[in-house]
């Protein structure tokens, strides 16, 4: 099975609710936010470690969710580095 085949195939229940809860939490936060750094971001860090190691063995440092405000343009990047398909 490869690591494609993984994310692609069986497991899309996971990665559906794991992005309706990452929408429900952006939604909310934006209603009731203070300007600078949302304070949700230690806490979707540790949920999407959570769902990721489920199905892939990551290390904590492998995971990084960064917040950036340009403007009125908001960013959130998740950047997640997978271990070789043959590691596991």
């Amino acid at each position: 099975m490869s690591l494609l085949s993984l994310f692609l195939g069986e497991k899309k229940k996971s990665a559906s609710v794991a992005k309706e809860r990452l929408q429900i939490i952006l939604a909310h936060e934006r209603n009731g936010r203070n300007p600078g750094q949302p304070d949700y971001l230690p806490a979707l860090q540790r949920e999407l470690m959570a769902v990721i190691s489920k199905y892939v063995k990551i290390n904590a440092e492998d995971l990084k969710v960064h917040f950036e405000r340009q403007d009125d343009l908001e960013v959130l990047e998740v950047k997640i580095e997978l271990p070789d398909a043959g590691s596991k």
